[in-house]
């Protein structure tokens, strides 16, 4: 079974979306976590009407806390979990019908990987990614939260919540510290809608040539404080 855990944070109308794309995924072995990070926007109502909508409910969960960031909303809902493997979906995004299944695929197919990811959309942008590569990841944040991974392989700890940006690059290079490595799925699984935590998306050359505006100013100190952890500074 997947556990699929969603943080949500004043995103009611857009998670909506995210249930809807679940629901009509081709692999149904599946339960849904949803963990409410104290959002103001009536998204518990939302939920309610929607999953009351549905003929069976029982394989969701939807949880509520204080807003402690979206890390301490994923830990909490793999807490609850209990499938074999996990998938931490943003609440923003809407996955391919045969997704699951695909990632499943590729996992069980490819013993030796602990993850499996793929390409996405951002909008009409599409972030197409590559073969999973050690030294690639450790230079840079490349393989997004959607990925489909093996329970048995996921860090003890879980996710550091004093990161609080580029998470998803802290995990990965946690778990290739601890020789867990990632299959790459060449396939577009899903689409994340504008908005979001990846809206301050800037092209490529914005970083190099822009470094004073506070969006490439964060997102550089962002970089410096995961490779301080990790000693690749």
């Amino acid at each position: 079974m997947i556990s699929i855990i969603i943080p949500v944070y004043n995103q009611a109308a857009k998670l909506i979306k995210t249930l809807e794309s679940l629901n009509k995924q081709s692999y149904q072995d599946y339960e849904v976590i949803i963990v409410n990070d104290g959002s103001s926007d009536g998204v518990e109502n939302l939920c309610a009407k929607y999953l009351g909508s549905l003929e069976t409910v029982d394989h969701y969960l939807f949880l509520n806390q204080a807003n402690f960031g979206a890390p301490a909303a994923r830990n909490r809902g793999y807490r609850e979990a209990k499938g074999e493997y996990l998938f931490f979906c943003d609440a923003d995004a809407i996955l391919h019908p045969q997704a699951l299944e695909t990632l499943l695929a590729y996992l069980e197919n490819n013993p030796s990987a602990s993850y499996a990811y793929s390409s996405f959309m951002w909008g009409k942008k599409l972030f197409k990614l590559g073969d999973f590569d050690p030294e690639k990841l450790k230079k840079m944040p490349y393989i997004h939260t959607m990925s489909l991974i093996r329970r048995s392989d996921y860090p003890a700890n879980g996710w550091d919540e004093g990161i609080k940006k580029l998470q998803d690059w802290d995990l990965w290079l946690t778990m290739l510290e601890e020789g867990h490595v990632g299959i790459f799925v060449p396939e577009i699984l899903f689409t994340v809608t504008p908005g979001g935590t990846i809206s301050s998306w800037l092209p490529a050359m914005a970083y190099k040539f822009l470094p004073f505006l506070p969006s490439v100013k964060k997102y550089k100190n962002a970089v410096k404080i995961v490779k301080e952890k990790h000693g690749l500074e």
